[in-house]
């Protein structure tokens, strides 16, 4: 079946991009920010809270955050984050304009840093050292208050693909419910027109069970670099002779 080589084209091309070294990600486009968030060694409590920001804005400005409040902190070692109140971090997110919805997130970022205290030993790596389940990863992700299923598995993807964090597995690792992904998925005939998130989770763990995330990979890059919305560039794409071009 030709639904079959397609899948196979972009599970090979997914795996080529997963086992790429690791390489500094580009996560705002800011280098001291993101020279912040990679730092899983000393500052991995960044890489959670924006993680956590990720809701209902620009996913740059959300990983933006944790830097800014290191800006208006002078620091953001653990310790100064737990001296921290709810009343001074709602003040500093509605002055600095941080989120669209500055109570809610302050005090999603303010719970987060009590969770990381309270369960991780001030150390928010406890949530992915000694190569757990990727099931246990993602669940530690939905205990943080504002956390659904979509930053969960989104954040625990980052950790094991670029970050080259060691999973037992990557079964519940799902794919990423993002527009690009879900547009070529559509257009390679895997998922109907208008297709609900979760018939896109159960396609990809359908067509890849041991790792349905991995095609975040190949998809997403399809889908920015040439099936874009409008005037798609096919005869550039590796999938042009296989792809049913359902546009």
């Amino acid at each position: 079946m030709n639904q079959d080589k397609i899948a196979a084209a972009l599970i090979k091309r997914g795996n080529e991009l997963f086992n790429l070294p690791y390489k500094k990600v580009n996560f705002t486009g800011n280098e001291e920010a993101d020279t912040l968030l990679n730092d899983l060694r000393k500052f991995p409590h960044a890489y959670v809270l924006a993680c956590i920001m990720d809701r209902q804005i620009k996913a740059e400005r959300a990983w933006l955050i944790p830097y800014l409040i290191s800006q208006e902190l002078g620091s953001f070692d653990f310790e100064r984050l737990l001296k921290l109140d709810l009343d001074s971090l709602k003040e500093i997110f509605k002055r600095k304009s941080l989120h669209r919805f500055n109570d809610v997130m302050a005090a999603n970022f303010f719970s987060a840093i009590q969770l990381i205290h309270t369960k991780y030993q001030n150390d928010a790596a406890n949530i992915w050292k000694n190569k757990p389940k990727s099931a246990t990863v993602v669940r530690r992700f939905l205990e943080f208050k504002g956390v659904g299923i979509k930053i969960s598995t989104m954040a625990v993807n980052i950790l094991a693909r670029e970050f080259k964090i060691t999973l037992q597995d990557r079964i519940c690792i799902d794919i990423s419910l993002d527009v690009q992904v879900k547009r070529v998925f559509t257009r390679l005939g895997f998922i109907s027109e208008g297709a609900s998130n979760e018939e896109l989770i159960y396609c990809a763990r359908e067509l890849h069970s041991e790792y349905p995330g991995i095609f975040d990979f190949s998809a997403w890059e399809i889908g920015r670099e040439w099936c874009r919305p409008s005037s798609p560039d096919c005869k550039n794409c590796f999938l042009n002779r296989l792809c049913p071009k359902i546009i």
